[in-house]
């Protein structure tokens, strides 16, 4: 656990949180320094350097490294696109739906999974939602649909309408076992806690840098198992996708060995060069410590909530960065909290607070009073 002086050490580094409190890392990380200093160096790098393409270069190849090492990766896994719908679509596109042509997903993804999916129905495949209980999917609901027609089974790692975590290690058993692919979204999720994607035993894995990760939009990044690499060939694809980048054939196609066969395009490098920073800070924190304050946080703001008799939509047993309360007006719970300095966001009939490492106990009480006074907008028990 992170001590006072260690929190408000980090904290320093984060200008906003001078002013403001910030609960709205679900939505975009807070901005710190360090990725400050990331934009001056892609400046000095582009102002300075004789050759800037081979020093850009070597930094993309760097922050795949490290965001490999984060997940407990090769590097080979990891393709960096401009964003998770840039991620999943290449994946998509290159599987068949023939005699495998069910997409089992619950009602809680993010719409770019429902979307990418759906889209997949001219080519053969049959999606299937799940519908929640309480605000969760029962594991039950994943074993009765998943069966010897699933293809693949796309997977919210902390659902972005109501907080709620998966289980991703059981619901990944029950599709390997009826040999079905397991795609991760891990977007409300990366940055908060540990994650080991071989431990999971995930098929593919997506995430960008601009929530829990605290970096820039218009970055993200795929993991898909080695194994599965090369027998997937996507038709979306680009340049920096091929075996030799620079040879320049146009007359050939040879994609990649590597997860790049998964990119699209020229690397958004300015993104790139605001991103390390981010993920070294992080990783100096240190995974276990932003776990440890993030759920101390959490939990004292549902404790709060529940003295005050407030309806959560997440569900207490799988409490994570993102706390959701319903609301009667949640847009216009989110005006009045930001009339107080309060950042946090709504989705729904949800007012959501998410938390990070850079919040204090403090920032809970604040945001626990502001909601006090303002009972005619929430839902209560």
């Amino acid at each position: 656990m992170l001590t006072a002086g260690q929190v408000s050490e980090l904290r320093s580094h984060f200008p906003i949180l001078r002013e403001k409190t910030y609960l709205y890392s679900c939505s975009q990380g807070a901005l710190s320094d360090a990725v400050e200093c990331g934009m001056a160096e892609y400046a000095r790098s582009w102002r300075t350097s004789p050759a800037p393409w081979e020093e850009w270069m070597e930094t993309y190849e760097a922050l795949r490294a490290a965001f490999a090492g984060f997940i407990h990766a090769r590097p080979d896994e990891v393709a960096i696109v401009a964003s998770a719908s840039a991620g999943i679509n290449p994946i998509a596109n290159a599987l068949r739906f023939d005699q495998r042509d069910k997409v089992v997903m619950s009602e809680y993804e993010f719409p770019t999974m429902g979307h990418i999916w759906l889209a997949q129905r001219p080519r053969g495949a049959r999606v299937e939602f799940l519908e929640g209980v309480d605000n969760a999917v029962p594991i039950d609901r994943y074993r009765q649909a998943i069966d010897e027609r699933t293809r693949i089974v796309p997977l919210t790692q902390v659902s972005f309408l109501n907080g709620f975590r998966s289980d991703v290690a059981a619901i990944t058993r029950i599709a390997h076992d009826a040999g079905a692919l397991v795609f991760l979204d891990g977007y409300q999720d990366c940055g908060t806690r540990p994650i080991d994607v071989r431990e999971l035993g995930v098929d593919f894995f997506v995430t960008g840098t601009l929530k829990y990760l605290l970096g820039p939009p218009g970055l993200a990044f795929l993991y898909v198992r080695r194994e599965l690499i090369e027998s997937l060939t996507p038709t979306i694809t680009s340049w920096m996708a091929q075996r030799d980048v620079f040879a320049f054939r146009t007359r050939h196609l040879e994609p990649a060995s590597e997860a790049r066969r998964f990119e699209g395009g020229t690397p958004a490098i300015p993104n790139i060069y605001m991103a390390r920073p981010a993920l070294d800070l992080l990783v100096r924190v240190g995974m276990d410590h932003v776990a440890a304050q993030i759920e101390r946080l959490a939990r004292a703001f549902l404790e709060g909530a529940g003295e005050l008799r407030l309806e959560s939509k997440t569900p207490p047993a799988t409490v994570g960065p993102l706390v959701v309360l319903r609301a009667r007006d949640a847009p216009a719970m989110v005006e009045r909290l930001a009339a107080r300095g309060i950042v946090a966001s709504a989705r729904h009939d949800g007012v959501r607070f998410s938390f990070h490492v850079y919040n204090t106990l403090d920032d809970v009480h604040t945001a626990l009073t502001a909601i006090a006074d303002n009972l005619d907008l929430m839902v209560r028990g």
